[in-house]
């Protein structure tokens, strides 16, 4: 009797010959005398395997049925049910692209509550994994299990994160038949990828506002999670069901003193690259440019005059100034200050004495913060990277982009920050840009999105 098993992250088949006619995804491993395929193929191969071999016995799924389905029902708003629909029309497979703000999580509460089976919720950070314990919690009234963050307590509807997914997918993975994959951008590469693959879930839902990667591994998640079943974007959304708003675009100058340091670092530093025939806007330049700037004395000079003349670029003095103006403009508004480094935004925290939030800010005075934003008790909160994802501030209406990478999701994620409908609120998204630098040119290539059209 063949059997089909779930074992360390992947789908052993055992009793059948070598030569055994199977779909392409298995192949035979000597050392256990038995056909082997990656687990995240089972609903690919087990309905062949079925019509194939009348005498199989499938025991590599453990998943179970919930005890109930939600115990509160909130009314999805249009395009939240149209999402659910084809994303139960292809076969319960696929990736649901909607802005941050139009409600991705209550798709998802959707998708659970009609599989009705274990699920698992993989989410990027340990914010984002209590929004979606509180959010579960209430939604179907019962216990949440959560695994990272020092917990790990595995049951029915549980979440985690992606790092504590690829530590214990080999062992969790044949437990869930649904999986979602909160911020699914995050997936393709060679370590989330592997927790997707080890995981056996029939049913997958990726959530994402914007699916596109700077490596163009977005294709991945094709083969991860599904296609791509439903797309709406800010610009379909905004004034009905995400707040209106406006993008202004602000181009600063250096003062004298600054643009001729910029300029002279700059000049030592793109000398260093063309003697050593490095090219930046190869994948490999960067890592080029590390590894031969730390071998010579001139190596280690030219990586001070990059980091210096973007630190020019990125904290000009004219910046500040209108960052203090911007403050006072909007001091009866809530206000996001968006910088692209630690540094920058301890910089603007002593500047104008609001609070900072850096991946280095403990959990729980994170949450005092956002609170503290949420009241009213703060008009406004400077940030490096980690608000870019995960943060449930309606009532901020303002973001000031004062550095940034030249990725379009970040910018996008960014203005999403703010465009969480509450009453009639109207969002504004501020971005400087230091001119005649290196600046000028990100922020021509995070624009590329109907969002800033």
């Amino acid at each position: 009797m063949p059997t089909l098993r779930f074992i360390a992250g992947t789908l052993e088949l055992r009793g059948l010959a070598r030569d055994a006619a199977l779909p392409p995804a298995f192949a035979w491993d000597p050392r256990t005398d038995s056909h082997r395929a990656p687990a995240h193929a089972y609903a690919a191969v087990a309905p062949t395997l079925v019509a194939r071999f009348a005498d199989l016995e499938d025991i590599a799924r453990s998943d179970e049925p919930l005890a109930s389905g939600a115990l509160v029902h909130r009314e999805a708003r249009p395009f939240q049910q149209e999402a659910f629909d084809a994303w139960a029309a292809g076969g319960r497979r696929g990736v649901v692209v909607l802005p941050t703000g139009a409600g991705k999580t209550h798709v998802a509460t959707l998708a659970i509550d009609d599989v009705r089976r274990s699920t698992l919720v993989v989410a990027p950070t340990l914010d984002l994994v209590r929004q979606w314990y509180d959010v579960l919690r209430a939604t179907f009234g019962t216990r949440i299990g959560l695994v990272g963050g020092g917990e790990h307590e595995v049951l029915p509807i549980t979440v985690t994160t992606y790092d504590s997914a690829y530590l214990h997918m080999e062992r969790l993975g044949g437990r869930f038949a649904l999986v979602v994959f909160d911020e699914c951008h995050h997936l393709p590469g060679p370590t989330y990828a592997l927790a997707a693959r080890q995981c056996l879930a029939p049913f997958r839902l990726g959530l994402t506002a914007t699916p596109e990667r700077g490596d163009g591994r977005e294709s991945d998640l094709v083969e991860l999670v599904g296609p791509t079943v439903y797309r709406r974007d800010i610009t379909d959304l905004a004034g009905e069901w995400l707040a209106d708003y406006d993008v202004v675009r602000l181009s600063v100058d250096l003062t004298p003193e600054e643009r001729t340091e910029h300029d002279a670092e700059r000049t030592l530093y793109v000398s260093f690259l063309a003697k050593n025939g490095i090219r930046m806007s190869s994948p490999r330049g960067f890592g080029d440019f590390i590894v031969r700037s730390a071998r010579t004395a001139e190596g280690r000079r030219a990586m001070r005059a990059y980091r210096r003349q973007r630190e020019l670029a990125f904290a000009a003095s004219a910046k500040l100034a209108y960052v203090e103006h911007l403050l006072d403009t909007h001091a009866r508004d809530r206000a996001i200050v968006f910088t692209q480094d630690n540094a920058s935004a301890h910089h603007v925290a002593r500047s104008f004495l609001v609070p900072v939030i850096t991946h280095q800010t403990k959990v729980k005075e994170r949450s005092a913060i956002l609170s503290g934003v949420r009241d009213g008790t703060y008009s406004a909160v400077v940030t490096s990277k980690v608000l870019n994802e995960g943060v449930d501030v309606p009532e901020a209406n303002v973001a000031i982009v004062l550095s940034g990478s030249g990725s379009v999701r970040e910018h996008v994620q960014r203005l999403g920050r703010v465009l969480r409908k509450s009453g009639d609120k109207r969002a504004v998204l501020y971005e400087l840009v230091t001119s005649r630098t290196a600046e000028a040119s990100t922020s021509d290539r995070r624009r590329d999105h109907d969002a800033y059209r």
